[in-house]
C-alpha cells in the first residue's frame, strides 16, 4: 500500500517507520526539508537500535530505509496514496486546514487519518467531501515500540473503512481498539485528568514532584510518574488537550490547573523546551526536579 505521513515530528517519522518497516511505500511530508532530515535519521537511528538488539537484520533496516521517501509539497506527496495519516501539531484550525487540502488533492478512494489525540473525527471530516472515509488512528508515543491505537469512528466513517484501518493497524503488528468519536476519546479522557489532578496536587502544596512520581510508580504501578510522563507528552500538549475536554465536556473537573497554564505561557514545556517539573538535558537519562520546584 502507498502511504503517505503527514508531518515529520516525534510522532510522523514513528508513524513512517512503522509502515515502512511492515512492507509498505511511505512518503513521509513536511513543509521543512530540514525536519525531514532530520527525522530520516532519527529512523535510521531506531533501526540501528534495533539491529543492535536483534529485533532486526541488516537487511530489514536497509529495507525499510528504502521504502522512505520524502516530499515538501503536499500535492505530490498524495498523488498515489491509499492512505494518508495526518501528523501536524495538536491545533484545530491547521487540522482542519490540512485536511480540506488533502480531500482536494488526494485521489477519490484515498482513506484519509488523522493521529490527533483528542480533536473531534466529526469535526475534521465535516471540511471534506468524503467524511465516510475519515477516521483516527491515534498511536502512542513511541509509535515503533508502543502497541496500542486508539481507532476512532467519526459520525460518518463507513464500517469499510473502518474495518480497513483495524486490519491495516494489526498488519502493523499493533493492537487496534475501536472507540467512538468523543473528546479525548479513551486514553486521553482518563489520562489528562489523571496528569491534571497530578498537577493540581503539587498547586496545592500537598507533595513535590518527586513524591507524586514516587507514590504513582510504587503505588499504582506505573512505570513512569504522571508528572514525568506530562513533561515527556508536551505540557502544551497536555493544556491544549484538557481545553478540548472542558469545551466538548462542559464540565469543571477537566479545567486545565492554573499552575499549567502559567507554566506554558512562559515556555516551559517539558522535554521539547530542556525543563518542565524536571530538567531535561539532551543525551541524560538522569531525573533532575525543575529549580522551580526543587526543595
Amino acid at each position: 500500500m502507498n502511504v503517505t505521513v503527514i508531518g515529520a515530528g516525534t510522532m510522523g517519522n514513528g508513524i513512517a517507520h512503522v509502515f515502512a518497516q511492515s512492507g509498505h511505500d511511505v512518503v513521509l511530508m513536511d513543509r521543512s526539508a530540514e525536519a525531514l532530515e532530520r527525522a530520516l535519521s532519527t529512523i535510521e537511528k531506531n533501526l540501528d537500535r534495533m539491529v543492535a538488539k536483534e529485533k532486526i537484520s541488516e537487511a530489514d533496516k536497509l529495507g525499510t530505509i528504502s521504502r522512505l521517501n520524502t516530499s515538501t509539497d503536499l500535492s505530490a506527496a498524495v498523488a498515489n496514496a491509499a492512505l494518508v495519516v495526518e501528523a501536524a501539531t495538536e491545533n484545530v484550525d491547521l487540522k482542519l486546514k490540512i485536511f480540506a487540502d488533502l480531500d482536494s488533492a488526494s485521489p477519490e478512494g484515498c482513506i484519509l487519518a488523522t493521529n490527533t489525540s483528542s480533536i473531534s473525527i466529526t469535526r475534521i471530516a465535516a471540511v471534506t467531501s468524503r467524511p465516510d472515509k475519515v477516521i483516527g488512528m491515534h498511536f502512542m508515543n513511541p509509535v515503533p515500540v508502543m502497541k496500542l491505537v486508539e481507532v476512532i469512528r467519526g459520525y460518518a466513517t463507513s464500517d469499510v473503512t473502518c474495518s480497513e484501518v483495524m486490519s491495516l493497524s494489526t498488519q502493523l503488528g499493533k493492537v487496534p481498539v475501536e472507540v467512538n468519536d468523543y473528546p479525548g476519546f479513551v486514553a486521553n479522557r482518563i489520562l489528562m485528568p489523571m496528569i491534571n489532578e497530578a498537577i493540581l496536587t503539587l498547586h496545592e502544596g500537598v507533595a513535590g514532584v518527586e513524591e507524586i512520581d514516587t507514590v504513582m510508580k510504587l503505588g499504582m504501578a506505573h512505570p513512569m510518574g504522571p508528572l514525568q510522563l506530562a513533561d515527556f507528552i508536551g505540557l502544551d500538549v497536555c493544556l491544549s488537550i484538557l481545553r478540548v475536554l472542558h469545551e466538548g465536556l462542559g464540565m469543571d473537573k477537566y479545567a486545565p490547573c492554573p499552575l499549567l497554564v502559567n507554566m506554558v505561557t512562559a515556555g516551559k514545556l517539558g522535554v521539547k523546551s530542556g525543563e518542565g517539573f524536571y530538567t531535561h538535558t539532551r543525551g541524560s537519562k538522569d531525573l533532575v526536579v525543575a529549580p522551580t520546584f526543587a526543595k
